[in-house]
């Protein structure tokens, strides 16, 4: 990783809204002595900070749901400063409704913009990695990557999608040059939980009102006790950068920590229990 004596390095991250962790990670870009190119759906709240940093901050409106801006942000990115060495992926957000009742329009939703923006950004950015024999990507998922949550069905499906094309990413480009990290966070202070005080639930199917109910007056109640703090979970990130080797995952937060401690140790546990049942599925040694 670079920092003051280190080269400066030109950090490339979406999903730029106040108080979350695209920001928590350009700042401490920043702090390092890099160069950020952020980008947001809402510019002009990034405009008093940006004017702060002068030349080391591009800030680029993007819908990344839109292939074409992506394309165009990811130029201006690479024509401003020759370049993008790190790219954390991070724009998306939560949904929150039952398997059977979420809409057909909203289920393609979601994925259009927890996994395919996501894939169109790496795409758009991997060309100059690879020409420079270098980079990063950053591909922020979820402990909701790593164990579905109830209530959030197809929000945990993005993120099980984005782990996969991850693990087969990093292998990929590893050739090259590129490394590949995912980050899963648990419950972090950001203003993604502020919403479901202002999204009532809307579910067609009566028998699944009383869960999602519950659902969302636990995420009203959480907000602003989360113990997860985006500042320090990009600093984790960073330092993770820097070991050697790097680890494939990094959980954050003690809570995503023990989450999925717990829930890979009882998936082995559950697959072993299983071992005569998954083997016997075999022809016979001597067939």
């Amino acid at each position: 990783m670079s920092g003051p004596g280190h080269g400066t390095r030109t950090w490339f991250i979406t999903g730029g809204t106040p108080g979350g962790f695209g920001m928590a990670f350009a700042e401490a870009a920043l702090d390092l002595g890099d160069q950020v190119v952020l980008t947001a759906r809402r510019p002009a709240e990034l405009d008093t900070w940006a004017q702060a940093h002068g030349d080391r901050v591009l800030v680029v409106p993007l819908d990344v749901t839109d292939a074409a801006q992506v394309q165009k942000a990811v130029r201006m990115a690479e024509e401003r400063y020759g370049g993008i060495d790190v790219l954390v992926n991070n724009a998306g957000r939560g949904w929150y409704g039952s398997i059977e009742g979420t809409a057909e329009a909203d289920v393609r939703g979601i994925f259009e913009l927890n996994l395919f923006a996501a894939l169109s950004v790496v795409r758009a950015a991997l060309p100059g990695m690879r020409a420079r024999g270098s980079g990063w990507v950053v591909s922020m998922s979820s402990v909701a990557g790593l164990r579905g949550v109830t209530g959030f069905g197809y929000y945990s499906a993005t993120k099980f999608a984005l782990e996969a094309v991850t693990e087969v990413l990093r292998e990929e480009v590893a050739p090259l040059g590129i490394r590949v990290l995912a980050v899963e966070p648990g419950a972090f202070r950001t203003r993604a939980y502020a919403g479901f005080a202002d999204e009532p639930v809307q579910e067609s199917i009566a028998e699944y009102r009383p869960m999602l109910e519950d659902v969302r007056a636990a995420m009203v109640d959480q907000d602003g006790q989360q113990p997860g703090d985006p500042q320090r979970g990009a600093l984790a990130v960073i330092a993770a950068m820097r070991q050697d080797p790097p680890p494939r995952r990094l959980v954050l937060g003690s809570d995503g920590f023990d989450v999925v401690v717990a829930t890979l140790e009882g998936m082995l546990a559950d697959i072993r229990a299983g071992e005569s049942l998954s083997r016997g599925a075999d022809f016979p040694a001597d067939s």
